[in-house]
C-alpha cells in the first residue's frame, strides 16, 4: 500500500487542466469518470431473501477497500454460506513490496469491509486463514441481528485523500477513538501528532523516496499502474488516476511525457514536506510477528482506522518510504523504539477536502 498515488502527478498541474452493482454484472463502458464513480461508491440494496445477490454485494463492499496502487489484488470464491478471500498474485507489485506484505494487508482491507457489510445485512462472519489452500481467508457467515455500525455506513465515504490538510489538530476523543479502531489481535498503532516527531518522521520518508526514485525499476513497476486521463481509469477500473490525487486529468500520452521529463526526487519531497506539515498526526501501524496472516491482521486494523476516520470527517493517505525501503526499516523501527517488531503501515491523517474517488473492477473480474 505504497504512498504513491499522487508520485508524478505534481508538475500536471503546470499544464493548467490542458486537456454499483448489487448483482454479479459487468461493468458498463462509454460512461463519464464521474458517472462510474457515483455508481461505484454507494451503498447497494438487496431483496430480501436474494442470497447471490446479497453474496455478490458483500464482495463489492469488499472490493471498495484500498490496496497497493489500487492494484485490487484480490479474488473472491463464493458458496454457501462462506467467501474466501485469495490473493491474486498475477497483480502483485514485486519491486515496492517483494514480500507481498501489502499484497496481504489488501486482503485484510477487503475482508474488514467485507464483515462490517455483512454485519450489517444480519450475518456474522468468522475469519479464518488457511496457509496450506492458496493462503485463503475464509469468512464463515451465520445469521445474526443486523448492526449497522457507523464503519460500515462509512464505506463509501472512505478514501486515501492524497492532498494538502488544514494542519489543525485533533481531539483527544478523535485520537482515542482511531487509537481503539486501529488495534488489533498483535496489531497496534502509535499516534504521532507532536510537530517534532512529525519532522522526524518526514526526515526517513525523504530518505526512503530519494531511494525509490532512484531506482528505474521501482519507477517502470509504478508507472505500469499510472493512469493520466479519466477514459483510461474508466477502461481499466484500477490503477492511480491523477484526479484523484488532485491534479488535472490528461491525455496519456501528455502524462507519459511529463512523467518521463518533469519529476524529480526534490519536487516530490518538498511535496511530501508540505503534506506531513499540514497534517494532524501521523499513526505508524506495528505488528508482533511477520507473515501472511498478521499482515491480513494488520490489513483489518488499518480498515478500521480510515472507516472511523471517514466517519468523523478525518482524511488519510499512506506515506509508507521508511517501511517499503528495506535498508530504512530497521533504523525507522529503531527511531520508534519497536525492538523486534515490524513498522507495517505509515499514515498521515488531518482534515481536509475530498478528492475524487479511485474506481474498481466489475465483480465478474474479481470472482473465481
Amino acid at each position: 500500500m505504497t504512498s504513491r498515488r499522487n508520485f508524478v502527478f505534481g508538475s500536471l498541474a503546470a499544464v493548467g487542466g490542458a486537456a454499483s452493482l448489487s448483482a454479479c454484472s459487468a461493468l458498463t463502458r462509454n460512461e463519464s469518470y464521474a458517472d462510474v464513480a457515483e455508481r461505484t461508491w454507494r451503498h447497494g440494496a438487496v431483496v430480501a431473501g436474494d442470497k447471490a445477490a446479497l453474496l455478490c454485494e458483500l464482495v463489492r463492499c469488499a472490493t471498495l477497500a484500498p490496496s497497493s496502487h489500487n492494484t485490487q489484488c484480490w479474488q473472491f470464491r463464493l458458496e454457501e454460506s462462506a467467501v474466501s478471500i485469495l490473493p491474486d498474485l498475477s497483480r502483485r507489485c514485486p519491486v515496492v513490496d517483494p514480500d507481498d506484505h501489502h499484497l496481504f494487508v489488501s486482503l485484510g482491507c477487503a475482508a474488514e469491509n467485507l464483515i462490517q457489510a455483512a454485519s450489517a445485512n444480519g450475518l456474522h462472519a468468522h475469519a479464518e486463514f488457511y496457509a496450506a489452500s492458496a493462503n485463503a481467508l475464509r469468512l464463515d457467515l451465520e445469521a445474526t441481528r443486523p448492526v449497522a455500525s457507523a464503519l460500515f455506513e462509512a464505506i463509501p465515504a472512505r478514501q486515501c485523500t492524497r492532498g494538502d490538510y488544514d494542519g489543525q489538530p485533533l481531539s483527544r476523543q478523535e485520537l482515542a477513538l482511531l487509537e481503539l479502531a486501529g488495534s488489533g489481535d498483535g496489531v497496534r498503532v502509535l499516534l504521532l501528532s507532536e510537530k517534532q516527531a512529525l519532522e522526524q518522521v518526514l526526515e526517513y520518508v525523504v530518505a526512503g523516496n530519494t531511494a525509490q526514485m532512484n531506482d528505474p525499476a521501482f519507477v517502470a513497476e509504478l508507472r505500469k499502474w499510472l493512469r493520466f486521463s479519466g477514459d483510461e481509469a474508466v477502461r481499466t477500473g484500477d490503477g492511480l488516476y491523477a484526479a484523484a490525487s488532485g491534479n488535472p486529468s490528461v491525455p496519456e500520452w501528455l502524462g507519459s511525457l511529463l512523467f518521463g521529463t518533469f519529476f524529480t526526487p526534490k519536487s516530490e519531497n518538498d511535496k511530501y514536506a508540505r503534506q506531513v506539515r499540514s497534517s494532524a498526526g501521523i499513526a505508524v501501524f506495528v505488528s508482533d510477528a511477520p507473515g501472511p496472516a498478521q499482515w491480513i491482521e494488520v490489513g483489518r486494523c488499518y480498515e478500521r482506522f480510515v472507516l472511523q476516520s471517514a466517519a468523523l470527517g478525518i482524511r488519510n493517505a499512506m506515506l509508507n518510504q521508511p517501511v517499503e525501503v528495506s535498508q530504512l526499516r530497521p533504523q525507522f523501527a529503531d527511531f520508534l523504539g519497536l525492538g523486534g517488531r515490524r513498522p507495517d503501515l505509515v499514515v498521515r491523517f488531518g482534515r481536509g477536502p475530498k478528492l475524487p474517488s479511485s474506481l474498481r473492477r466489475p465483480l465478474p473480474a474479481v470472482l473465481v
